[in-house]
């Protein structure tokens, strides 16, 4: 016991990967259990299981942050390529904590989701989960740049199986693409890191990749937008912008959204999406402080369009997947207009966006794959009147379409208040875009529930009519009561990120 609290994160990280595998194994992957053939099986058990312990280790991981503290806690720092200064360390403050957090409930929620969904080989689509969720987590707490791009890298592999073999029809496509989109711009940052530990070297004498040691170091920014460190920010920028994704380095995702399975999905937009934005708080601003207030008014004038744009091109869309994937577009937009306000206010409100957006577009997209299991359709127009036969999940629904569109006494409406309020007083006029940006997000949820909902009645059997089971009950309840609680007690999350917050504008020399 004393072995795994010293080496607490890195148990946290690996244990998903090693308690996978046992599903690479045919025969204890496909058992089943008593006579029930048509259910989850023994390998969505064993997933489960594991998922749920990794929830309550990694909220034991919050609970070890000390409140309104700015520094790491467990940390664990060991060399790996002494050469290159790279080590294997690692550490959470309450920045990554959170974080840590919703990755590890939203793969527990995915696993129980697919209990019926899951077809073909379920160990290995399991297996694929759980190894998809340590290299999540390692991006979370890696305090080595270097360290960081591999767990970065390594989402790449689950990730493209999951929707390579278990996608739709468009699946290699999707999955190609959003391997090449992501690849092309990690490759610039890796490049950049190089030339970071270089540099360390040269004001030094010695190589390192840790994110302290290259804190201190002096970048050029004399010559603008062609210094050393705007060519740095740019590189480290362009990849954050892929994975966000902002526009137009959007077009991956609509793609990979529609063709993965429902777990993918769940996962993509309630986690790996954050990592764009996490790179940006946690290595782009601090590191390259000039660059980030050179470039600010480019990237507030992005963020503003991007939401403006995923907004209209929802309102467009007659496949209820695809509308929920460029809502992504639109409230990832939100993220990089609070991180680039450069004031503490617009900062917590990215943050907070990021968690309020994974709890409500990963249940968006997990009611989503509730309704084409039963009705094997994506659009709108095949829907209507599901309020009738199914009560139960169109109340659901209702309550996370509301937090979506930042209903008051929900989690939406925390973060992007915030982020208004901060980018207002950064741009006024990205701020009234923003502004607007809200507006037609409300209208194209709002459209597209009444429809669904309220809509003349399609019914055409009785799988139209079948409510949310006891299963799903408890999975949306999850959802849903994470989101009228994080509506009303902020203070939960902001006790313990609220000072590494403002650490990342202390490090720019510039608070909010």
């Amino acid at each position: 016991m004393d072995w795994v609290r010293t080496h607490f994160l890195t148990c946290l990280v690996f244990f998903p990967l090693i308690w996978a595998l046992p599903l690479l194994v045919p025969a204890f992957a496909n058992k089943s259990i008593g006579n029930n053939k048509e259910g989850p099986g023994f390998s969505a058990w064993w997933a489960l299981v594991g998922a749920a312990v990794t929830v309550v280790a990694s909220a034991c991981a919050v609970m070890a942050i000390p409140d309104f503290s700015s520094g790491f806690v467990l940390v664990e720092r060991y060399g790996w390529i002494p050469a290159l200064g790279i080590d294997y360390s690692v550490g959470a403050d309450g920045i990554s904590a959170w974080l840590l957090l919703l990755a590890a409930g939203l793969t527990a929620l995915a696993v129980l989701g697919s209990f019926t969904s899951a077809t073909g080989n379920r160990g290995a689509y399991y297996f694929l989960i759980l190894a998809l969720e340590t290299t999540m987590l390692g991006a979370f707490v890696a305090r080595d740049l270097f360290l960081f791009y591999v767990f970065w890298e390594a989402m790449l592999v689950p990730m493209c199986f999951l929707i390579g073999v278990w996608g739709g029809d468009r699946r290699i496509y999707a999955a190609v693409k959003f391997v090449l989109y992501t690849l092309t711009g990690s490759l610039l940052m890796l490049v950049a890191i190089f030339y970071l530990a270089r540099l360390h070297r040269e004001q030094t004498g010695t190589y390192s990749t840790g994110l302290e040691d290259l804190l201190g170091l002096a970048i050029p920014s004399a010559h603008g937008f062609v210094s050393a460190q705007s060519l740095l920010f740019a590189a480290f920028a362009l990849s954050f912008a892929i994975k966000v994704p902002l526009f137009p380095l959007h077009t991956w995702l609509p793609d990979a959204h529609v063709q993965a399975p429902t777990a993918g999905s769940v996962i993509l937009a309630g986690v790996l999406l954050k990592m764009g934005g996490y790179g940006f708080m946690r290595f782009a601003v601090p590191l390259f402080p000039d660059a980030s207030r050179l470039y600010q008014p480019v990237m507030l004038g992005i963020g503003a369009v991007a939401v403006v744009y995923g907004a209209m091109m929802a309102l467009a869309q007659s496949d209820i997947k695809k509308l929920v994937a460029y809502s992504s577009v639109s409230h990832m937009g939100f993220v990089v207009l609070g991180i680039f306000s450069l004031n503490h206010t617009g900062m917590a409100g990215a943050y907070y966006q990021m968690l309020a957006h994974g709890v409500s577009t990963g249940a968006l997209f997990a009611l989503v794959g509730m309704l084409y299991e039963r009705t094997h359709t994506r659009e709108i127009s095949s829907y209507g009147g599901l309020a009738t036969g199914m009560p139960r999940y169109s109340a659901a629904f209702m309550i996370i379409m509301l937090a979506s569109v930042a209903l008051p006494g929900t989690c939406g409406f925390v973060a992007e208040f915030l982020v208004l309020l901060g980018t207002w007083r950064a741009s006024r006029l990205a701020g009234a875009v923003a502004g607007c940006g809200m507006i037609l997000g409300a209208v194209y949820m709002l459209w597209m529930f009444q429809r669904v909902m309220f809509g003349k009645f399609s019914n055409t059997g009785e799988r139209w009519t079948r409510d949310i089971d006891f299963r799903e009950t408890i999975l949306l309840a999850v959802f849903v009561v994470t989101a009228i609680v994080m509506g009303f007690v902020p203070d939960a999350v902001f006790s313990k990120a609220d000072k590494p917050l403002a650490a990342v504008l202390v490090e720019r020399g510039r608070s909010g």
